[in-house]
């Protein structure tokens, strides 16, 4: 595989995420008001009073509508989040750690133990015993880091920021991996509940060739990409043979068509992320919700020659587009709207809120751009799709009405949005999304704004913003990353790298005869113990 393709199948995977991310909008008993559109919140968590469904059962075969269908089970290429593969991943490679949604803290799953030393900057990953990749060879420590090194070297996501705090990882005997910090880092086991936690056997790369071999509870029957991907049980998986005896992973065009399929038993799961779907299925159907911060993010080039590279013209588009307008027409009124980047249902959520929309305050700062020559024009580049074109139009008017010229351009697919954006880099403006879950902010964080970072695409190189990361990922407790981030939100009040359009929530719902599916980190479900009831 070239390097162009690895960093396209990359790259393709953060724009799923992100370029055509729809906002929306999570309710639960017993949350806060999120002080937008008159809804309530929660940030994560099982809905539906469905019970653990007793004895389970064996056989049967759980069919899940995902977000965005794999091309590819390499975790190099495939990002490894709920909506762009993880899911399917970890279901053949397992994760290290699993982040525990009722205890809200990070436990072993494919390994045994892990444990920060006092100074913080060490930490020891037990594995456990006899565990096996699905060819037979041990899972050991060696393989582990091996995993890791060709990870970090291939650019999986998040890997700038493992290298960045990462010292080094050493097999120091069969079954202990030692990781020594540059730096004190708490949340430390997000990194191995992700890709880096995906261990594949040294066997899977052969060449160019790549075989997903991995020590998780199926092994892959059959990949169509982007269209479907057959799993089948391991009888010899670490944690005793899966219930199911398989899980299917199946492409339907559309979130209604999604929805519609779950009620006519079409499929057993879906994955959600527009506010209105969202709402309806979790009126319907018991699932897992998970809200995140900048779901919806207005993108700038700053790069030299670009428009944005003027902090004015930056700051004017900041002042011109209101996100509630683009929530009434874009979303029915139905997402989480706002300028701040972390919003009052946030566990992140400070004393510093974002910009408020100001028309007159925009014309200003653009009259002064113009006045040093800004001739006003700019291009936004969007997706051919309805609810992007609506996206678009809605920011255009809002931003024409104060004195830019917005051409609009759309892309024939997400494909070539992704090369436009991530790697030809060629746009002014374009929507997107950081989906920051409240659990370990600070990885996205840091793939959006580092100037070091590949995934920040918005020529951004503030060092002052680096220190400030940096000061989040190194946070002493909840306070004082809290602190951090409020920091970073007056920054970004004052420079505008990027556009805070609103929050939104993902929602996998399933049949109320699928049990124990075991959300993690970033919307990914683990299926070990799941089953279906008769």
């Amino acid at each position: 595989m070239s390097k162009y393709s690895r960093r396209l199948g990359r790259t393709l995977a953060v724009a799923v995420a992100g370029a055509v991310a729809l906002a929306g909008c999570a309710s639960a008993e017993g949350s806060d008001d999120n002080g937008s559109s008159g809804t309530t919140t929660t940030a994560y968590g099982i809905l539906g009073d469905q019970g653990d469904g007793g004895t389970p059962v064996s056989g049967g075969t759980v069919s899940f509508a995902s977000y965005a269908p794999v091309t590819s089970l390499d975790p190099t290429v495939t990002q490894p989040a709920g909506a762009t593969g993880g899911t399917e991943m970890a279901a053949v490679y397992d994760v290290l750690m699993r982040y525990d949604t009722q205890s809200k803290d990070f436990q072993p799953q494919l390994a045994k133990s892990f444990d920060e030393s006092a100074d913080h900057l060490t930490w020891t990953l037990e594995l456990r015993d006899n565990v096996t990749f699905s060819d037979g060879t041990p899972l050991d420590a060696n393989a582990v880091v091996a995993s890791i090194d060709r990870y970090n070297q291939r650019r999986g996501a998040n890997s700038q920021v493992y290298t960045q705090m990462v010292q080094s990882n050493v097999a120091q005997d069969p079954s202990t991996v030692v990781f020594t910090l540059k730096q004190p880092w708490r949340t430390f086991p997000a990194m191995l509940a992700y890709g880096h936690g995906m261990i594949v056997a040294p066997a899977s790369q052969q060449g160019d060739k790549f075989t997903p071999i991995g020590a998780g509870p199926f092994t892959v029957v059959s990949l169509q990409p982007q269209q479907e991907l057959q799993l089948k049980a391991r009888a010899d998986y670490w944690g005793g043979a899966p219930n199911l005896e398989g899980l299917k992973f199946v492409a339907i065009a559309g979130e209604q068509p999604k929805v519609d399929a779950l009620k006519t038993d079409g499929v057993d799961m879906i994955y959600l992320r527009n506010a209105q779907t969202v709402n309806a299925a979790k009126a319907e159907f018991p699932g897992y919700v998970e809200t995140t911060s900048m779901s919806m993010v207005g993108q700038l080039n700053g790069a030299p020659g670009r428009p944005a590279a003027d902090p004015r013209v930056r700051q004017a588009i900041a002042y011109a587009v209101d996100p509630e307008v683009l929530n009434q027409r874009v979303r029915a009124g139905e997402g989480m709207p706002g300028t701040d980047m972390f919003q009052p249902w946030s566990e992140w959520f400070g004393d510093v809120s974002g910009v408020s929309p100001d028309a007159a305050k925009a014309k200003e700062l653009l009259d002064q751009a113009k006045a040093d020559g800004f001739d006003g024009k700019l291009t936004y580049v969007g997706v051919n799709d309805p609810d992007a074109q609506q996206l678009a139009l809605a920011v255009q008017a809002q931003m024409n009405s104060v004195g830019f010229d917005v051409a609009l351009e759309y892309t024939s697919s997400i494909t070539d949005m992704v090369k436009r954006l991530y790697i030809d880099r060629n746009f002014d403006m374009s929507y997107g999304a950081y989906s920051i879950a409240d659990v370990a902010p600070e990885i996205r964080l840091y793939s959006s704004l580092s100037s070091t970072s590949t995934n920040n695409i918005l020529s951004y190189k503030n060092p002052q913003m680096d220190e400030l990361l940096s000061k989040v990922l190194s946070a002493p407790d909840e306070t004082a990353k809290r602190a951090a981030i409020v920091d970073i939100q007056k920054l970004v009040n004052t420079d505008q790298p990027f556009l805070s359009w609103g929050a939104g929530a993902n929602y996998v719902a399933w049949s109320p005869d699928v049990y124990r599916a075991n959300p993690t980190v970033d919307g990914i479900i683990l299926f070990d113990k799941a089953f279906k009831s008769n």
